[in-house]
């Protein structure tokens, strides 16, 4: 018998089923606190959570830093390029900034009633606005959406289609390929990427 009643065979038996109690104690605990860092607090105002189309969530894998280079076939010409995919606003936007040649360029990405919508701010001087046309586990495709941007291709510069390419077998490397108009003539351009 032990100092509180029990022989040594009970009280090994009580310790077990208060570790266990405990235990349940830490998961159920733990489970909360990471569903509360789940949820997006502004002062005290819990902001509403927000479904992302599938589109938006295949650009979240994209999230970080990548670099490489670029090829233009309008010139031939190669140079060193960046990407920067960022999850802002509670998680309800993508930021990227990209860096080509020294040029910094930014474009967003968020969901409008329910499909992704993309806005390139462009070194060109004019800002296209995108629509999915495809987004799958290894392909996110986008065209110009003409019909959310007063852009035409006779009389303005602006890149018209981008698409992105996932390594199957290295999720840390992609192909960027996107065309831009450039006084009505049509550039293709290409990059290879990894993740740092």
């Amino acid at each position: 018998m032990t100092s509180a009643g029990y022989t040594k065979s009970e009280e090994i038996t009580l310790r077990i089923a208060q570790i266990r109690s405990l235990s349940v104690l830490v998961l159920l605990f733990g489970s909360s606190v990471l569903n509360a860092a789940d949820n997006v607090v502004i002062g005290e105002v819990e902001m509403p959570e927000v479904a992302s189309s599938p589109a938006f969530e295949q650009m979240k894998k994209k999230l970080g830093k990548w670099e490489g280079t670029l090829t233009q076939s309008l010139t031939g010409s190669s140079y060193d390029v960046s990407y920067e995919w960022k999850l802002v606003s509670g998680g309800n936007t993508i930021i990227e900034t990209a860096i080509e040649d020294g040029v910094e360029m930014v474009t967003t990405y968020t969901d409008e009633d329910g499909e992704l919508l993309v806005k390139h701010y462009c070194a060109l001087g004019t800002e296209p606005v995108f629509s999915v046309v495809e987004a799958s586990d290894g392909v996110v495709a986008l065209a110009f959406d003409e019909n959310r941007s007063p852009l035409r291709p006779h009389t303005h510069d602006y890149v018209d289609s981008m698409k992105w390419t996932m390594d199957q077998d290295d999720a840390d490397s992609m192909v960027y390929e996107y065309v831009a108009t450039l006084s009505g003539e049509r550039s293709s351009n290409r990059a290879e990427l990894k993740r740092n």
